[in-house]
């Protein structure tokens, strides 16, 4: 797969910065890093901390091939096995907390902000916003479970080399679900689900509650099958993790 990678000091958001590119498909990747964001974004109204220079802030912008609009989740999918592949080469215990954050333990190291764009033939373009926490080792914001790989290991890891990896593997990924074999990516992000296994609590609109993963639909809805057996349907920040 193609890739073109540009550098950037500073930007308010690498999301932002590709908007404006018009791909083909033969572009493969377009790649934008950055060393700090004044505003870079998670999920919702969230923001993402990040000491400049110490962890990667980066987005990445292709054009989907192959990917019904119905079935877009699993780019998401390819997104989080990518960074978790990444991170997984220096440290184990690492797993996938629906949507497509990252998990070290019950601590998040890595998440990612999808945004799509649709034309009448389909996915126009597909651009993944990633943070990985990397080599900061004091974090101030509010956030409450925040962790970094230099934590972790307790040794920094240069940046351009968790790049790589987690490019490398986002390409493998991409390419399976181009050549049809998104069933394949799903299967394996399901296997790697935070939580994948057991009872846990959890809120919703309407309590706590505790349940069960069951699966993740083909558009992203997470199901859990709660202690009297019943199947529930969540989309995303419609129910909570408790940790």
């Amino acid at each position: 797969m193609r890739r073109r990678v540009i550098y950037l000091e500073e930007t308010d958001s690498t999301n932002r910065y590709l908007h404006d590119f018009i791909l083909s498909p033969d572009d493969g990747m377009t790649v934008v890093v950055a060393s700090y964001q004044t505003a870079g974004k998670g999920q919702g109204t969230n923001h993402w901390e990040s000491e400049a220079g110490k962890n990667l802030l980066f987005s990445i912008a292709v054009t989907p091939q192959n990917v019904p609009v119905n079935r877009q989740f699993v780019l998401s999918e390819a997104g989080a096995l990518a960074v978790g592949d990444a991170l997984a080469a220096y440290t184990d215990d690492i797993t996938l907390k629906w949507p497509n954050d990252v998990y070290w333990r019950d601590r998040k190291i890595s998440g990612t902000l999808i945004e799509t764009s649709v034309s009448s033939e389909g996915l126009k373009k597909c651009i993944f916003g990633i943070g990985i926490n990397v080599n900061q080792r004091v974090f101030y914001s509010d956030a409450p479970n925040p962790v970094s790989l230099a934590q972790i290991i307790d040794r920094e890891i240069p940046l351009e080399e968790v790049l790589e990896r987690t490019l490398r593997a986002l390409e493998y990924y991409l390419d399976l679900i181009y050549r049809g074999e998104g069933d394949a990516v799903s299967a394996l992000y399901h296997t790697r689900l935070y939580r994948r296994d057991g009872l846990f609590s959890y809120e919703d609109k309407d309590g706590t509650f505790r349940a069960s993963i069951d699966h993740v639909e083909d558009d992203g809805h997470l199901i859990l099958c709660d202690e009297q057996g019943r199947l529930r349907s969540y989309a995303f920040k419609e129910v909570s993790f408790f940790n």
